[in-house]
């Protein structure tokens, strides 16, 4: 059985919409980020980078959340939330994985936790605002690719989904946020509608008002 290491709302949150929707048996084991659980020594040994989340497979540690959903996805083929190798929706797949955590994750840790971004208190502002326009302009272009598709690949859910999906949600206090781009905002909703997506967002007490 799968444990996933996790924090509601933290980026444990893709793993944790594709361990459900697999219908795989696993365990949540809750770090407490507030105490920075994370940095424990127990911790540490399963995960040196001290960050969540964390799964576990009989004994076998994986780390970093796309790393995991790519795992979890390749674990399962029959559930095709990943393409066949050599397929060039494998290549999509790829591009649009790393374009979501090297590009618009990135430019969200800046926009969220920008004090960690400068030693100097005054440019705090000067960062948000900028983060702003570049995320926005990241979900514009999300938003013209899935003008006539309902998935980022092909004609079915990858974990390239459930991937989106968290990262929308971290970016709903911009003020243009992702369900403000019409394509993005359908593709999200139908999104919300998934089994999987309701029991996760229940179980982390996030409200899905606003996306269905």
């Amino acid at each position: 059985m799968y444990q996933l290491y996790y924090y509601p709302l933290n980026a444990s949150m893709a793993p944790h919409f594709i361990l459900e929707e697999l219908k795989v048996d696993f365990e949540l084991v809750a770090v407490d980020r507030k105490r920075n659980a994370q940095k424990s020594p127990e911790y540490l040994a399963l995960n040196p980078a001290g960050r969540i989340p964390t799964l576990i497979d009989d004994g076998f540690a994986v780390f970093e959340s796309p790393a995991i959903c790519v795992y979890l996805a390749e674990s399962h083929p029959l559930s095709h939330l990943i393409p066949t190798i050599g397929s060039r929706d494998r290549a999509l797949f790829m591009q649009w994985m790393m374009y979501l955590t090297n590009t618009v994750q990135a430019e969200l840790m800046l926009y969220l936790y920008p004090q960690k971004h400068t030693t100097d208190v005054k440019t705090i502002e000067n960062i948000v605002e900028a983060q702003e326009g570049r995320i926005t302009e990241m979900f514009a272009l999300l938003d013209r690719e899935l003008a006539n598709r309902d998935f980022l690949i092909g004609q079915s859910i990858s974990a390239c989904d459930h991937f989106l999906f968290m990262l929308a949600v971290w970016a709903d206090k911009l003020k243009v946020p992702p369900l403000s781009f019409s394509h993005l905002s359908r593709y999200l909703g139908k999104l919300a509608r998934r089994d999987a997506i309701i029991k996760v967002c229940k179980r982390e007490m996030l409200s899905l008002e606003g996306y269905q």
